[in-house]
């Protein structure tokens, strides 16, 4: 039995889910030979889904993200880096 109070945080959950989603976009985007970096900007400026190719999926799961709270932690994470 556990001695200890257990932390449970959905924000942890919903980061490690969008970091998974993101690394899926970028593996699919690279491969289908794209630049995902640029692609992926170009999806989060517009919010038009056709810079992020179909191939694995991708289009489908980033869909599912919120763009604003993406937008969010990346720019939290490139500040507390």
């Amino acid at each position: 039995m556990l001695d200890g109070t257990r932390k449970f945080s959905l924000v942890d959950d919903k980061n490690a889910e969008m970091k998974r989603v993101l690394t899926t976009v970028y593996d699919a985007l690279k491969e289908k030979g794209y630049n995902p970096i640029n692609q992926i900007v170009g999806y989060l400026l517009s919010e038009d889904p056709t810079y992020i190719t179909n191939h694995n999926n991708a289009r489908s799961l980033i869909r599912k993200i919120d763009r604003d709270e993406l937008m969010q932690e990346l720019v939290a994470h490139y500040l507390h880096s």
